[in-house]
């Protein structure tokens, strides 16, 4: 049977179709951070670069029509540790106001090489409610 109609029983063992209008989930409120969406296409990105689709970063620029620069800038988030990109993935959505953190506050952190002292970096970033 088709979601959302129902059956109930009619006049004289009949039974009778009631449609009813089905019910759409709302769409969620609020914004994804961008930060966010930009680490997301760093994943995919470096997937395509992998995988053989596009052959470097300066194609990737070419194909977007921005500047390599901002490509490298996009692609740096993948030096964050683990921890800290798995937590920008999963910020929560922006229903008024601005994003919790931005891509250029992440470019000192991304910059440190050490996990451990981007996670102190990302400890000390003010806005952000971070789990240890």
């Amino acid at each position: 049977m088709p979601q959302g109609s129902s059956l109930k029983s009619g006049a004289r063992g009949h039974e009778r179709k009631e449609l009813q209008p089905e019910t759409e989930p709302s769409p969620p409120l609020g914004k994804i951070p961008r930060v966010a969406k930009l680490l997301a296409l760093a994943i995919r990105f470096d997937q395509l670069i992998r995988d053989g689709v596009v052959s470097d970063q300066a194609e990737l620029a070419r194909l977007g029509h921005v500047t390599r620069a901002r490509v490298t800038q996009i692609m740096n988030l993948l030096n964050l540790a683990p921890g800290i990109q798995e937590q920008l993935l999963h910020l929560p959505r922006v229903e008024r106001g601005e994003d919790p953190v931005t891509e250029r506050e992440l470019r000192p952190i991304a910059a440190e090489m050490g996990w451990e002292w981007q996670r102190r970096m990302w400890r000390r970033l003010p806005q952000i409610i971070v789990t240890p």
